[in-house]
């Protein structure tokens, strides 16, 4: 085992022991959620009330997560105009950071760093990809932490297509 994998090993373990392992349940207010995008920008979730937000946290050593990214861009692009929101949490270690430059230079939709961001409310993200779905009015409608199938067009559809068209 090469001293990275067991340096993330570590850190992963305490990430687990310091952090809550409660979830969200769907029908709550979504927590607090804060971070300086990739792009040096301001992303305050309770500043996008009347907006459909995805939360989507995820690593680029996580191939299940960049299965998943081209379907959430192509669904950003088709209703980003109706007001839907997606912010992508890297979940990576600093070291990999140009990794998931490189990765997110493909998509339109914001990033951050976890280290940039405040998502403590989420509790501990403990698989990967996690992604929550909030309606317009701050409500978690998608808890994350569930088993869920892979996010697909599909799925996107059938989860997120109606919060955009109930006002």
């Amino acid at each position: 085992m090469s001293a990275r994998t067991l340096l993330s090993l570590l850190a992963l373990c305490c990430n687990l022991i310091c952090l809550p392992a409660w979830a969200i349940d769907v029908g709550e207010q979504a927590p607090d959620l804060t971070a300086k995008t990739l792009d040096g920008q301001a992303f305050d979730l309770h500043k996008q009330l009347g907006q459909v937000v995805i939360v989507n946290f995820w690593a680029s050593w996580c191939e299940p997560c960049r299965e998943e990214m081209p379907a959430m861009e192509a669904y950003y692009q088709q209703h980003k105009s109706e007001g839907l929101k997606i912010i992508a949490i890297s979940m990576d270690e600093p070291e990999d950071d140009q990794m998931v430059h490189k990765v997110m230079a493909h998509y339109s939709y914001p990033a951050a760093l976890q280290r940039d961001a405040d998502f403590s409310g989420f509790g501990r993200v403990w698989r990967m990809p996690m992604t929550y779905v909030i309606d317009r009015q701050g409500v978690v409608r998608k808890d994350g932490s569930v088993g869920e199938p892979k996010i697909d067009l599909p799925l996107l559809d059938t989860l997120v297509t109606p919060l955009l068209t109930a006002h």
